[in-house]
């Protein structure tokens, strides 16, 4: 069903619409505002190259990504030129790399899906955007692990550059399915409570701060490891209400929590098998276990009894299919990115825990994040 769509969308990769030019300045890695970057015209109008991560057939990341060179197209009227800041590496692009995402690209294809760029250069045509911008994808496929890009003026949308570089980095994934989760599924009021497992994902995070901002409390179920307790006071320091093992779902301790916090309207399952039947347990008569991620490649089994005597919702959400349905009405998507940035410059809204891995050294990243029971994010720095 998605693969003819995407063929579409990132056939451009093999005509070269999306690659890169090489000689922009290199950004600093520690700077709160980029500065605008300019051309060397000696080398940069004429060598029009770029350093740019691709994989030319599917498998294990660490074996079929290479770093490349990759030509630039000229920058037509409703193009820019950006020059790509910092890039995360999701499970999503681990995925689409092995070939097991739900859409792929053709082949070959330069990966990532998230990231931050700045403009350095605008068509003529071009309207939305002025050079020294800072701007994100709007949809997948973008593949922003490279050092530049020309792009359309439709494939990318602003957000402020005064916002720290790893937030603006993170910001189209994780952030918005969580926004979307919160927002979409069920009339959530200040006082009522969520429940949700991988709360120590990039997802639960947010799901954390974005409830923490709107009077919401959480219950964050986490696997349990020799470190819990440092990641529980973690979480805690970040907002969540409360913080308990995997294994603590079906003891004593979990009835004594719901006694001093409403029974939750809302689950969110980003684990699947067992896990995800637990907190489907914990919901109240009518609530909702919204799905928006299988780590433990497991089914979702759901109890009879809770569909008919609880009424209870199984919906599952995808971040990518929300933004394409939404595409024709750019607002909403202005509205979220908007109220997520103002949480991040007030201070309610943190990146994930992150390491900053220079895009040479792609190799550590991909493998650091493949690890099992890390929380750190891997963020590549142009």
């Amino acid at each position: 069903m998605w693969r003819p769509i995407y063929t579409v969308f990132l056939r451009s990769h093999t005509s070269c619409r999306r690659s890169f030019a090489a000689a922009l300045l290199n950004v600093s890695r520690h700077r709160a505002n980029a500065n605008v970057f300019h051309f060397s015209h000696s080398a940069g109008l004429s060598a029009r190259t770029c350093k740019a991560l691709q994989f030319r057939k599917h498998g294990d990341p660490c074996k079929v990504i290479q770093l490349e060179d990759v030509d630039l197209p000229p920058i037509g009227a409703n193009d820019v030129l950006v020059k790509m800041l910092a890039a995360p590496i999701n499970p999503s692009d681990i995925n689409m790399i092995q070939g097991t995402y739900a859409i792929l690209p053709d082949l070959p294809a330069v990966a990532g899906n998230e990231g931050v760029a700045q403009v350095v250069e605008v068509g003529s045509q071009v309207k939305s955007f002025k050079i020294g911008d800072w701007v994100i994808p709007r949809d997948a496929g973008l593949g922003t692990w490279r050092t530049e890009a020309v792009l359309a003026e439709s494939d990318v949308i602003s957000v402020p550059n005064d916002i720290p570089l790893l937030s603006a980095a993170t910001l189209g994934v994780n952030p918005c399915t969580a926004f979307r989760m919160l927002s979409d599924f069920g009339d959530l009021k200040p006082g009522d409570s969520v429940i949700q497992n991988a709360a120590n994902s990039g997802v639960g995070q947010a799901v954390i701060q974005i409830s923490a901002a709107r009077g919401i409390q959480t219950i964050n179920i986490v696997r349990d490891r020799p470190q819990f307790t440092q990641l529980s006071d973690s979480l805690k320091a970040i907002g969540a209400t409360y913080v308990i093992r995997e294994e603590a779902l079906r003891q004593p301790e979990i009835k004594e929590l719901l006694k001093n916090c409403p029974k939750p309207k809302l689950a969110l399952n980003g684990v699947g098998g067992k896990s995800a039947t637990e907190i489907l347990r914990h919901l109240q008569v009518g609530g909702s276990m919204v799905t928006y991620g299988g780590m433990a490649k497991q089914p979702v089994t759901v109890p009879v009894s809770a569909l008919i005597f609880k009424d209870l919702k199984v919906r599952g959400f995808w971040v990518t299919q929300w933004k394409r349905d939404h595409s024709h009405d750019e607002r909403i998507f202005r509205s979220m990115l908007d109220e997520l940035c103002s949480l991040i410059q007030q201070g309610k809204l943190t990146a994930p825990t992150c390491a900053e891995v220079g895009l040479q050294d792609y190799n550590k990243a991909l493998d650091s994040a493949m690890q099992p029971f890390i929380s750190t994010k891997q963020v590549l720095i142009m």
